[in-house]
């Protein structure tokens, strides 16, 4: 069992996420392809990533278990991959060395390669930083954009559910196996025994459109904790046709796509470049969706922003009454 607890001002400071975070986002991908749960969701992503994944991103899985568990330098919060590698390679080094001993003492062998990473040789944090590239360009880097849009809609359902339910509930329906007691939340993980005191920094609820398993807890060394959590709707379910989904049934697959864009405010030109169409195209599918009153347009300065409406997200929110995981998710990770 993991037990979270929690200070009134970290119930007071509870947010959802407004932008995917890419290493976070990738650690996550890695894991859930050496898993075997959810095999009809993800079996075929699994065999699509593990047949081309680069020789150099390989080093990577000796880090990163399928139960979750792996070294919190390797994930912190960060815009983009940049700024994300140059905080990894900025790890200092007793924290390094520490979150290494943490991992092995799990399920992690120590290897030759991680010895090395903890005495900071440099070759061996040259291979890091090489499998940290290759893993991106080979599992993120296409899909990226399509991921920015699930992670926009699932974010701003969960913040309407937030608003509408309250936290116990927000927290609870964030898979099986969570139970709020009192000012904690406890986390069915089968062979972990562990209690994490948060700070009063606050919480960031992120969803998570690759991992399959239990919610992760991973405090951060300043600023909020993030509670990590598997997306109602997974990526590779965002393959599919308007036959299983609802909103694209009821809109058209491009609208629907439009809708779940502008959870996040975009200009006609951003609109453009995530659904990869024409600006005149993007123009069009914005204003059939104001007519509608499903998004508001306004100007800010010389740029025209579009943004979903209460009435829009409420719709991307109706397929789904409950926010409760049917998927099989293992909340023992």
């Amino acid at each position: 069992m993991l037990k979270v607890f929690f200070t009134a001002e970290d119930l007071l400071k509870v947010t959802v996420a407004d932008t995917p975070a890419p290493l976070m986002e990738l650690v996550l991908a890695l894991m859930t392809l050496q898993r075997r749960d959810n095999r009809y969701v993800f079996g075929g992503w699994r065999r699509r990533t593990a047949r081309g994944l680069p020789v150099q991103a390989e080093p990577l899985l000796q880090l990163l278990s399928p139960t979750g568990i792996g070294p919190l330098f390797l994930d912190p919060p960060s815009a983009g991959l940049e700024d994300g590698l140059s905080q990894v390679l900025a790890t200092d080094r007793a924290v390094v060395e520490a979150e290494l001993r943490r991992i092995c003492a799990v399920d992690r062998p120590r290897t030759a390669w991680i010895r090395q990473l903890a005495a900071q040789d440099r070759h061996a944090w040259r291979i890091l930083e090489h499998a940290i590239t290759e893993a991106h360009r080979h599992i993120l880097a296409v899909e990226w954009p399509r991921l920015q849009v699930a992670f926009h809609a699932e974010a701003a359902w969960r913040a309407h559910f937030l608003a509408r339910h309250g936290l116990e509930r927000t927290f609870t329906s964030l898979s099986v196996g969570l139970r709020w007691r009192e000012m904690s939340l406890e986390i069915n993980a089968p062979g972990t025994d562990r209690e994490v005191t948060l700070r009063g920094e606050g919480v960031v609820l992120l969803p998570s459109l690759f991992w399959t398993g239990r919610v992760l807890v991973a405090p951060q060394p300043a600023g909020p904790a993030l509670i990590v959590y598997p997306a109602l709707t997974p990526l590779p379910l965002h393959d599919a046709d308007t036959v299983g989904d609802p909103l694209a049934a009821l809109l058209g697959g491009t609208r629907a796509d439009t809708l779940r864009a502008l959870t996040k405010p975009h200009t006609t030109t951003e609109l453009a470049r995530t659904l990869n169409v024409s600006v005149p195209a993007a123009s069009m599918q914005a204003r059939t969706l104001r007519d509608a009153r499903l998004i508001t347009t306004h100007r800010d300065g010389k740029a025209v922003l579009h943004w979903c409406t209460p009435l829009g997200v409420g719709l991307i929110a109706a397929p789904t009454t409950e926010p409760m995981n049917h998927r099989g998710v293992v909340a023992g990770g």
